[in-house]
């Protein structure tokens, strides 16, 4: 399985680059990440990766889309235009959730 290296220590990731153990998760981690995609970070990303984990962390699921954009007042274009391998894929592999059902 391939990995990331965060502050030297080697953090285990899955086949399409999510984490195995979303324990492992930092914001060092969200900065390799979006550095990886080419995303630079804003307010707006932490908001909706701090919303993804708190969301996570009560339910063990992540949000559905339209949850997602209700609760953080962010139209879909926009989380898009912040994440543009879209929620699930982008979004979540930052807030360090495991790969949603259905992510292509």
């Amino acid at each position: 399985m391939p990995g990331i290296y965060i502050n030297g220590r080697e953090i285990e990731l899955d086949e399409d680059g999510f984490l195995v153990n979303p324990d492992d998760w930092s914001e060092e981690l969200v900065i390799a990440f979006a550095s990886s995609e080419d995303i630079i970070l804003t307010e707006d990303h932490w908001k909706v990766v701090r919303y993804l984990r708190d969301y996570y962390s009560q339910h063990q699921i992540a949000p559905m889309i339209r949850k997602l954009c209700k609760e953080t007042g962010y139209s879909l274009k926009h989380i898009y235009e912040l994440f543009p391998s879209g929620p699930a894929k982008g979004a979540c592999k930052l807030a360090g959730l495991p790969k949603p059902a259905g992510c292509v």
